[in-house]
């Protein structure tokens, strides 16, 4: 699969290939995408975000043939800074798509304070941290964070699906911690309690210890786990004959669990979740992004629907085209015209409307859904409702915002 998405971008890249005399240099972007490990399906989907987006635009921006070169990681911290560097010091781009996933975010911020020539376009990374604290004056992200995929999941798991008392189960990384913060900030409040924490290694195999320890009293489990380590999770807890409700993570139901081989993931049929993107939200031009989608790839070579990752790499990059058109993409001045155009940008994406605050950060639009059994008997997200213009800050002062610390293990504790 990796190959063949290297090669389908390559082609890609070559779409405006054949102009006439002097062409100009190729614009090179550099694209992080996680292409091993247990988020391999979330980055191969948002190479495919990207390279639709590239394509919609004729493969060019103002006038210049793009090259993506791909630089693959692992979802680790480690391995998103050893591509990067091989990007600005071997390739020597200047433009950065990505990283993914969140502690990739956050060695990203750091790195590219180094590089104040490069620009990083964050294309999906979701820990809060990455963008609230310290954040780097080259550094963009057009994607919410993962507290604020969060917003309103709390109060409607509480008040309208009523779950009293919950359990987590989470990878044990700065994504799923933010996660369970910005979900524990409405749930908290609304009277709800979390019981017990339990934090596993991205990649675990066996959950068979953590199965076991779940508590009985719960009302339902919420599940801050994604890809590999979801439909792990899933097939073994079916294995026990387990009948606990769940509450979703954001990338615990998007379409690379949803759509994954075997029937263990109808055990989230009925599952609430939020995040960026609902499968069957009835909005035009989310519907016209889901058949450019379908349209693009054959059936076996894609999902469903667009998961999360597709739809923010299409939206970073169409975020990070847009300002280089801004600049006729001249990069000549180390791209402080270019960035200074980036945050001002103001995308009507797929997903609704997205701005950029003074910190470089999005405000958009949170769903709350559903896991729904389709006609055809795939397993696709409705639309529950909408939490427009979400901010980092998620409705509190930033000084009440502060006040509650960081996302942590235990922190917000959520005890009655």
């Amino acid at each position: 699969m990796r190959k063949a998405l290297m090669a389908a971008v390559a082609a890609c890249a070559l779409i405006a290939a054949g102009t006439t005399g002097q062409a100009q240099e190729k614009l090179k972007i550099g694209v992080l995408a996680t292409l091993s490990g247990a988020l391999t399906s979330g980055g191969e989907d948002g190479v495919r975000g990207a390279q639709i987006a590239l394509k919609q635009r004729g493969g060019k921006i103002a006038g210049r043939e793009v090259e993506f070169i791909i630089a693959a990681t692992d979802a680790s911290p480690d391995s998103a800074l050893r591509a990067a560097r091989k990007l600005v010091e071997q390739d020597k781009v200047q433009l950065i798509l990505g990283p993914l996933s969140g502690s990739e975010g956050i060695a990203m911020r750091d790195y590219s304070k180094t590089v104040p020539n490069v620009t990083v376009v964050d294309a999906s990374s979701g820990a809060l941290e990455t963008t609230y604290v310290n954040p780097s004056p080259n550094y963009f992200r057009f994607n919410s964070n993962g507290a604020m995929w969060m917003a309103g999941l709390g109060e409607y798991v509480f008040k309208d699906k009523g779950y009293k008392k919950l359990a987590v189960i989470g990878e044990d990384y700065s994504f799923p911690y933010t996660q369970v913060f910005g979900f524990a900030l409405g749930y908290c409040k609304a009277g709800g309690q979390i019981v017990q924490r339990q934090w596993v290694p991205l990649g675990t195999k066996d959950f068979g210890s953590v199965i076991a320890n779940i508590p009985d009293d719960v009302d339902a489990v919420f599940l801050g786990l994604g890809g590999g380590d979801s439909v792990n999770f899933l097939n073994q807890y079916g294995q026990t004959g387990g009948k606990a409700k769940f509450v979703g993570g954001s990338i615990m139901v998007d379409q690379t669990v949803l759509s994954s081989r075997g029937n263990a993931k109808r055990l989230l049929v009925g599952t609430p979740s939020s995040g960026g993107v609902a499968d069957a939200w009835d909005d035009p031009k989310w519907k016209a992004w889901v058949k450019a989608y379908q349209d693009a790839f054959p059936a076996d070579k894609r999902f469903a629907s667009p998961s999360l990752f597709a739809t923010n790499y299409y939206n970073a990059f169409n975020g990070m085209a847009t300002g280089l058109e801004k600049v006729n993409a001249d990069l000549s001045d180390g791209g402080a015209k270019f960035r200074a155009e980036l945050a001002k940008v103001e995308l009507d994406a797929p997903n609704g409307p997205i701005k950029l605050d003074d910190d470089r950060q999005a405000i958009a639009t949170t769903f709350i859904t559903e896991v729904v059994e389709g006609p055809n008997g795939d397993l696709t997200n409705k639309f529950v409702r909408t939490v427009p213009n979400v901010s980092k800050t998620m409705g509190l002062s930033a000084e009440a915002f502060k006040a509650v610390g960081l996302p942590s293990r235990t922190n917000p504790e959520c005890k009655p």
